[in-house]
C-alpha cells in the first residue's frame, strides 16, 4: 500500500513538471519520512531529479481542522493551521473537546483522519483513527504496537470493522518522542511518523 501510494504521489509531481518544460531544475519536495522511503526503495530513477526536505512543521499547514464536543460530536469551531501551535496541554484544559484533522498526507498511510483528545480516565492523550489494512495483518499489527509503544501498563484498542478498516485507539504518551511540551502540530507530526513506520514495517513482512 505505502509503496503504491508513494509511487502515485511521485508520478503526480512528475506529471506536473512535464507541463512546465521551462523549469530549469527538476525538484521534488518531500518530508523526511517520505524522502528516506523513496531513496531506500529507489522510487526515483532519474538522476537529474533532486529531492529537497521540507520542514516538518509545515506538513499540516493546509490540513482541515475541527474542534468538536466529545459527548455530542457537535462542531465547536473550524480552525486554521495557527491552532496547531497551541500546546498539547490545551486538551487537558478542554477535556470536553476533541481535535479532528484531515490531511492529504494521511492518504499515503491509509488513514482518512486522526482525532486527538485527553482521556480523563487513563490520563493520556488518545489518538483515534481508522487504518486501511487487511484483516490478515492483525498479528503483525498487534505485535508492532506491543513492541513500539513504550511506557508503564501500555494499552491499545484495535478492532476490525464491517467496512474493512481497523478502528484504532492508541495513547500518544506511549510513542517515542512524546513529551508534555509538544505543540498540537508537533504531536500530529509524531503520530504521522509512528504510523508511517508502522505501515512500512507491515508492508515489509
Amino acid at each position: 500500500m505505502l509503496n503504491k501510494q508513494m509511487q502515485d504521489y511521485i508520478l503526480e509531481v512528475l506529471n506536473t513538471m512535464e507541463k512546465h518544460p521551462d523549469l530549469q531544475e527538476k525538484k521534488i519536495d518531500l518530508f523526511k519520512e517520505e524522502k528516506e522511503y523513496v531513496e531506500k526503495n529507489r522510487l526515483i530513477s532519474d538522476e537529474n531529479i533532486t529531492i529537497e526536505v521540507k520542514d516538518a512543521g509545515s506538513r499540516f499547514s493546509d490540513a482541515y481542522i475541527e474542534r468538536s464536543d466529545k459527548e455530542t460530536e457537535d462542531l465547536i469551531a473550524k480552525e486554521d493551521s495557527h491552532f496547531l501551535h497551541q500546546p498539547i496541554a490545551y486538551l487537558n484544559a478542554h477535556k470536553s473537546e476533541f481535535i479532528y484533522v484531515e490531511s492529504k498526507w494521511f492518504d499515503i498511510i491509509g488513514v482518512d483522519a486522526i482525532s486527538l483528545e485527553a482521556d480523563d480516565v487513563f490520563e493520556v492523550y488518545s489518538v483515534l483513527f481508522g487504518l486501511k489494512l487487511k484483516k490478515k495483518y492483525e498479528l503483525t499489527l498487534r505485535s508492532y504496537l506491543a513492541n513500539h509503544l513504550h511506557g508503564e501498563d501500555v494499552k491499545f484498542n484495535i478492532l476490525f470493522n464491517d467496512d474493512g478498516i481497523w478502528d484504532m485507539n492508541i495513547a500518544l504518551n506511549y510513542i517515542d518522542g512524546f513529551h508534555e511540551e509538544l505543540s498540537i502540530g508537533e504531536a500530529y507530526c509524531l503520530i504521522y511518523q509512528f504510523l508511517f513506520n508502522l505501515v512500512e514495517a507491515i508492508e515489509n513482512e
